[in-house]
């Protein structure tokens, strides 16, 4: 579990009148077709630049499927079979493959749990991060060099010349997790999505990638959705929540109306939870303001 910081999660507001949702999920249902059943139960929420919302609920809730859906990557024998997901105002059941390649990473790109994962042991962090920016943003080799470096120091890495040219087995899990940060903002994408990106990380790490992929998106506009089973987590950094239970949406709201008036039994449950481990650092300053 994550213990807060001191500084307040924060408050919801209305997007700009005009303001066009990045990403827009609207009903969607996602079903298992081996087993013939409905995992995910008419999932909705909006995205707009800048913005980060919240998706909390335990293990099997539907909250990775969810996300998998909004990349294009289910597992192959599920799909969505009904509802819609709009990425920067296309509907993605329109893509061709080509058409998903050019987005993925341009406009949506992701951070998953465990890092080493989805980094070849074999290549150098600098390098595999320069192979993005050379196919997503056309540059050329030298100048692929320069840009992962600087994304390696945007993500605050110490050294970050030093860092382009280790191995990953070389690095600790948070710095890890950075690399796979830098690279999955090589192409500056519009929305990234965060899914258990801090679980395998220690309490202190933990902090410290919240508050980059915070700053992050005050920086460059990004619109996050953050997935984690720790309400702590959402309530540091994000706008609004989604309470997802057994693949329906128990409750959704802005984050500082979900935790001081939680209207479903299981977001109290969550809470009570959570209360232990910090959360209620987060409460009681804005129920006394």
């Amino acid at each position: 579990m994550t213990t807060l910081s001191q500084s307040p999660a924060p408050e919801k507001t209305d997007a700009p009148a005009g303001t066009a949702p990045v990403l827009a999920v609207r009903d969607v249902h996602i079903s298992d077709r081996v087993g013939d059943r409905e995992i995910v139960h008419g999932v909705s929420f909006e995205l707009t630049p800048g913005k980060t919302v919240g998706i909390v609920g335990e293990s099997g809730s539907g909250k990775t499927l969810t996300c998998r859906a909004t990349l294009g990557i289910l597992p192959a024998h599920f799909e969505v079979t009904a509802g819609a997901i709009e990425i920067a105002g296309t509907d993605i059941a329109t893509l061709t493959p080509r058409e998903w390649t050019e987005l993925r990473g341009a406009t949506i790109s992701a951070v998953f749990q465990d890092p080493a994962s989805y980094l070849n042991p074999s290549i150098r962090v600098g390098a595999q991060i320069a192979e993005v920016v050379r196919v997503k943003k056309g540059l050329k080799r030298r100048e692929a060099r320069q840009r992962a470096v600087e994304l390696l120091h945007a993500v605050q890495l110490r050294d970050p010349e030093l860092v382009y040219g280790q191995y990953p087995y070389e690095l600790s899990g948070g710095m890890l997790q950075r690399v796979l940060i830098a690279a999955a903002i090589a192409a500056d994408p519009r929305i990234l999505i965060a899914d258990e990106a801090t679980t395998a990380l220690d309490v202190t790490v933990q902090a410290e990638i919240l508050d980059l992929l915070a700053e992050l998106r005050e920086r460059a506009g990004l619109a996050l959705v953050v997935v984690s089973h720790d309400l702590a987590v959402v309530a540091q950094l994000c706008d609004e929540v989604l309470v997802m239970r057994e693949g329906e949406v128990v409750e959704h709201g802005p984050t500082g109306e979900v935790l001081h008036h939680p209207r479903h039994a299981y977001t109290r449950l969550l809470i009570a939870e959570h209360e232990e481990y910090g959360l209620e650092k987060f409460r009681t300053p804005q129920e006394a303001s």
